[in-house]
């Protein structure tokens, strides 16, 4: 898993019929020290996370298989809303504060 900030979210009216009703959100991933990384991702939203928040997106996304209807073609999945983060014992992120993170 990588810990990601949604940035906004992604509208697609023409796509797959198993794809319909996920919310996809354009998450920005960020480094052990808190700062964001010039990497964006699309992940479809199972929690529902909002902007500005600090997520958990997992890669280990199921592929779909045509007798199982509720998988779906995902790459990456926000799997959780983080609360805190702490590196070597020290707060890097809390919901409750302001953001620490520099823009790239």
């Amino acid at each position: 898993m990588q810990i990601a900030i949604v940035r906004g979210t992604v509208v697609s009216s023409h796509k797959l019929p198993g794809m319909t009703g996920v919310k996809l959100l354009l998450v920005q991933f960020v480094d052990e020290q808190g700062q964001l990384l010039p990497r964006y991702e699309v992940a479809a939203d199972r929690v529902g996370a909002g902007a500005d928040e600090w997520v958990l997106v997992s890669r280990r996304a199921v592929a779909p298989y045509p007798e199982e209807s509720d998988l779906r073609p995902i790459d990456a999945t926000v799997v959780g809303i983080i609360d805190t983060v702490s590196v070597n014992n020290d707060l890097l992120y809390s919901k409750r504060e302001e953001p620490r993170y520099r823009l790239m």
